[in-house]
């Protein structure tokens, strides 16, 4: 028995408008995120789950026509069609918000009253799913609404290219780059991400010099992925480097900056294939789970490296220190979700609540 709306799909291969291995791709997230949202237990999770993926749909038919390019910064296109709210409410049905929680939500106030005043913030955090700017910003958007729109990702060319992937990602404030692990999987593309990368640094460095930018990065350069004897999840380690990049050009800038730890458990929502692919085209495996997002205090350079022996030194105590304050945060939400122990799991450091209550 097929539905309708995978006959649409194959009636649209036959007319030439989508690409057999797009559709295969797409009748494959259609079972997976049908079953995902039919466990959440609205009473209206199939209308849901129906007019979501009736929109990614057309989004994705709509770029196969005309396909979207992005520029090396690239801002959330909001109107005609909202793809910021398109990918919050897709994402929303698959969030268990009962067993989801926020670790100190006051300090993205701090935040605020930073972007306010004209400083710049960035986020160091590590990476576990596709989904992670929408966790971010459904996890804020009753507290921090101003957040949850304003953010810029660090983002990887895979979200760029991927077809299913693509509107998700142009409802988000993206600065585009081609990541380290995939820099040499095609020799003759090298020299072009390269210079690619060249120009989003320096769209960086012009949106830090303007001040008031909130910018998340993932300094391991890419998605957490499990212990491959254990089973276990946790975050991958920071590239001394690319931590260090973030904060010569947060410096550079002639405008205050702040640099915090930021913690996000949920790959279970859409954990990454096992190994990393070379082609595009992940199949994509989801599921209804709490998450869980973490903030720690602000990491100052200067506090945490004053008594390292010289600047490669102090580069590694700097990665290590907000490395270490990602894995301590993480750890307090993995008891929260994942041992039912609640905001129980709180420390004097990990303040956990549930802001949207």
């Amino acid at each position: 028995f097929l539905t309708q709306f995978v006959l649409r799909v194959r009636k649209e291969v036959e007319r030439g408008k989508l690409r057999p291995d797009v559709a295969d791709n797409f009748e494959n997230l259609y079972y997976n995120y049908k079953n995902a949202v039919l466990q959440n237990g609205d009473p209206n999770a199939y209308q849901i789950m129906l007019s979501n993926m009736m929109d990614l749909f057309d989004r994705v038919l709509l770029d196969e026509e005309n396909p979207f390019t992005f520029q090396p910064y690239h801002k959330a296109i909001r109107e005609p069609f909202d793809y910021y709210t398109f990918g919050q409410n897709y994402i929303r049905p698959l969030v268990d918000f009962r067993n989801s929680y926020v670790g100190n939500i006051s300090v993205f106030s701090d935040m605020e009253n930073q972007l306010r005043q004209g400083h710049n913030v960035v986020l160091m955090s590590n990476h576990q799913t596709e989904a992670d700017p929408a966790v971010i910003a459904l996890s804020l958007e009753r507290s921090n609404p101003w957040i949850s729109e304003n953010i810029v990702y660090v983002a990887g060319d895979r979200v760029l290219t991927d077809p299913l992937c693509k509107p998700f990602s142009m409802g988000r404030n993206l600065l585009c780059v081609y990541s380290k692990k995939h820099m040499n999987d095609f020799p003759e593309l090298i020299e072009m991400k390269r210079r690619a990368n060249t120009r989003s640094l320096k769209e960086m460095a012009l949106l830090l010099r303007g001040g008031s930018h909130i910018i998340w990065i993932a300094p391991s350069g890419g998605r957490d992925r499990p212990d491959p004897l254990t089973g276990e999840w946790h975050p991958a380690p920071f590239d001394a480097s690319a931590v260090d990049n973030m904060r010569r050009l947060l410096e550079h800038s002639g405008v205050p900056g702040h640099i915090y730890p930021l913690s996000l458990l949920c790959y279970e929502i859409m954990p990454p294939p096992q190994q990393i692919e070379k082609e595009i085209g992940e199949q994509r495996v989801i599921s209804f789970h709490g998450v869980g997002l973490s903030v720690a205090e602000e990491i100052k350079y200067g506090d945490v490296t004053a008594q390292s022996r010289n600047a490669d030194e102090a580069r590694g105590i700097f990665s290590e220190a907000l490395y270490n304050s990602v894995v301590d945060q993480y750890n307090v939400l993995k008891s929260a979700i994942f041992r039912d122990r609640g905001a129980v799991s709180s420390n004097p450091a990990i303040s956990l609540s549930q802001p949207w209550r």
